[in-house]
């Protein structure tokens, strides 16, 4: 039998299958996937083969071809990853200037691992209506600048329901999206207003950090009525490391630096200090955003550090 991963409880996994059905599965404890140093060998979103035993248990045997997938550093084990969904058509992260602040140094690292593993992202700007003018400001300057880069935004504000269905279903419809984002966003609160239903847990903000509080444990996919697309829910998510990356590749997963890059003097630039690099050019014009630029040196850094791998 074969069938859809659509959650991962850490013990075993629900499969979604073919026929319509859903059973709880298992997978043994050897099972691993060549090349991949992972803390969860199946993921959500895995299409599977699965094997129902005399005793009616099922265990997941197989994984099909992933077409691609996306992971960040593992919790507990720092030279392992953690795969948070594979077989996905959108990375969608959702984000809030404010109330908590999401760095844009997270957004570039997000932004860099799909490119890494070839996700087109899309970046959704929620809580909108907690901001002040100048915070509005603020938000129209970041969507710009991820807009000028190549990347689709959305400004929302998720206790508008209709409204917020009314921006992102077109953007959804069909697809196999991944939400993610620091615990906080309001990640739950929309994934709710797309269901049309209240399935997913909503936390509060911490009144003294301003921070998000834990609600979603495992990841998980629902399903919406049409049947054609699933959204993808994942625990909330504090940071991403450069887990497989290699410091030659680095600018690739930068779209504005990989661009300028075609023009330096060395085609190994690493944009560091070497002599006519048109990337520290753009930088100095203004062509390539500062922000960018550091976040850009800060992956750089965890490689030649030796962090996440």
């Amino acid at each position: 039998m074969q069938g859809l991963v659509v959650k991962s409880t850490g013990s075993s996994y629900h499969v979604f299958l073919n026929e319509g059905s859903v059973v709880d599965c298992h997978v043994k404890g050897n099972f691993r996937i060549k090349g991949i140093r992972s803390t969860n060998p199946v993921a959500v979103g895995d299409r599977v083969e699965v094997e129902r035993q005399q005793d009616g248990t099922n265990w997941i045997v197989d994984i099909l071809d992933r077409k691609n997938y996306i992971i960040r550093r593992s919790t507990n084990l720092s030279k392992q990853s953690h795969i948070l969904a594979a077989n996905i058509d959108l990375a969608a992260l959702i984000v809030t200037l404010h109330h908590p602040v999401t760095s844009l140094t997270f957004i570039d690292r997000f932004l860099a691992t799909a490119e890494a593993y070839r996700v087109p992202a899309l970046l959704i700007f929620n809580k909108s209506d907690l901001l002040t003018e100048e915070e509005l400001q603020e938000l129209a300057q970041t969507r710009q600048l991820y807009e000028n880069i190549g990347y689709q935004t959305v400004a929302t504000n998720a206790k508008q329901v209709e409204k917020t269905k009314e921006l992102l279903l077109p953007l959804l419809t069909g697809k196999i999206t991944l939400l993610s984002g620091n615990s906080g966003v309001g990640k739950s609160t929309i994934l709710n207003a797309l269901l049309g239903e209240e399935r997913a847990k909503t936390g509060t903000i911490s009144a003294v950090h301003d921070k998000g509080m834990h609600t979603t444990t495992f990841s998980e996919m629902y399903q919406l009525a049409d049947c054609h697309t699933w959204l993808i829910d994942t625990p909330g998510i504090k940071g991403f490391g450069s887990l497989d990356m290699q410091k030659e590749e680095m600018s690739h997963y930068f779209k504005e630096i990989f661009l300028e890059s075609r023009h330096c003097r060395f085609g190994n630039c690493t944009h560091t200090g070497e002599p006519q690099c048109a990337v520290l050019e753009a930088v100095e014009d203004g062509r390539i955003a500062a922000s960018r630029f550091n976040s850009y040196l800060s992956m750089l850094g965890d490689i030649e550090e030796g962090k996440y791998r």
